[in-house]
């Protein structure tokens, strides 16, 4: 049976500065088979499209998932029954639909509830954060800690990630894929519709599926010649900076929680599925590392299973006592009132004629 200080080396100042995970992937087609990166919209420069750095077809390194998104991924883990207990399940209902904070994109910080009747609480919250006492976010949303918050638009208040995983493909070769759309009748052979007279009628067919739409060159996914690795990263020295103010006691029990949580995701194997057409396992050819990093660069096998981290972080949470779970609603009086103080800069900045 674990206890809530099972783990206090890991919170010691001679204790390792992070685990670390490298994993090797293949998709599941086999080592060559065909994956699909992450696409990006084009801007500063980028031309859009995979994120390739080095020669598209030579010496390069494709991002296939990026730490965001691969936190955005981990997250929801929470929300499942088995984990549930461990942290307050917070959800905010806007119109018809319910939102977890699990799933909000900026977490704390999200939009969605920044204007909702959590506001006050959680900038009260980041108004301590700033102060140095995590405690109040924790209550609220434990996991913004454990995967990185920033209240960009209201107090500032900012944690870094303890937890950060991205998976690169290296060495590899882009596709391009080609495709033709056949609608299931002529419908203007057969005068059903008219021949369209301009481009914009013709795009309306095309949009609507009623004529022949070829599709050429599209991104075709990638071949990794050079393999495909999974690189994560629990930072223990950055979660030895978060504090409860002054009080030592506190801090440990604080520390001790979200170490729980953090150890709980950061064991957890994570789902092979990325997106449509890349599904990525673990090569069973290479070793999977998992390690203690020390201060010296000192490094030792790490032990921890998936199941004692588990247990450890329900003794922790219970030590810390987990914040209330509720349900708010999103408050649109609130949101107009956010958009304001944007239009009132804006309208302070502009030139006068």
């Amino acid at each position: 049976m674990s206890n809530s200080k099972q783990f206090d080396q890991y919170l010691s100042e001679s204790g390792p500065a992070a685990l670390v995970v490298r994993e090797q992937l293949i998709p599941v087609e086999g080592a060559d088979g065909v994956l699909f990166p992450s696409t990006f919209a084009a801007g500063d420069g980028f031309p859009g499209g995979y994120n390739i750095d080095g020669d598209p077809n030579g010496e390069n390194i494709a991002l296939i998932d990026s730490v965001g998104s691969q936190a955005n991924r981990i997250e929801p883990l929470f929300a499942e029954p088995t984990y549930a207990h461990l942290v307050p399940q917070i959800t905010i209902k806007a119109g018809e639909k319910s939102i977890s904070l699990l799933q909000a994109g900026h977490r704390a910080g999200d939009a969605i509830v920044r204007c909702s009747a959590l506001k006050d609480d959680l900038q009260a919250a980041f108004k301590k954060l700033l102060d140095g006492d995590a405690t109040p976010l924790a209550k609220i949303a434990p996991t913004s800690l454990v995967f990185g918050v920033w209240d960009s638009r209201d107090t500032q208040a900012k944690s870094p990630r303890l937890i950060a995983s991205t998976i690169r493909a290296y060495n590899v070769r882009k596709l391009t894929r080609s495709a033709q759309y056949v609608p299931a009748f002529d419908y203007v052979g057969s005068k059903l519709l008219d021949e369209p007279a301009d481009k914009a009628t013709k795009d309306s067919y095309a949009e609507r599926g009623f004529v022949h739409v070829p599709a050429t060159g599209s991104h075709g996914g990638v071949i990794a010649k050079g393999g495909i690795r999974r690189d994560a990263t629990l930072g223990l020295a950055a979660l030895n900076l978060i504090a409860a103010g002054a009080d030592k006691e506190a801090t440990q029990v604080l520390r001790r929680y979200l170490l729980g949580l953090a150890l709980v995701a950061f064991t957890k194997l994570p789902s092979g599925y990325l997106r449509q057409g890349t599904i990525l396992v673990l090569d069973p050819d290479q070793k999977r590392k998992f390690d203690e990093v020390f201060p010296n660069g000192k490094r030792q096998p790490a032990t921890i299973t998936h199941e004692q981290a588990l247990e450890f972080a329900t003794a922790a949470a219970k030590a810390f006592g987990v914040g209330a779970s509720r349900t708010v609603e999103f408050d649109t009086e609130r949101a107009k009132k956010d958009l304001t103080p944007e239009k009132d800069a804006k309208t302070a900045k502009k030139p006068r004629k």
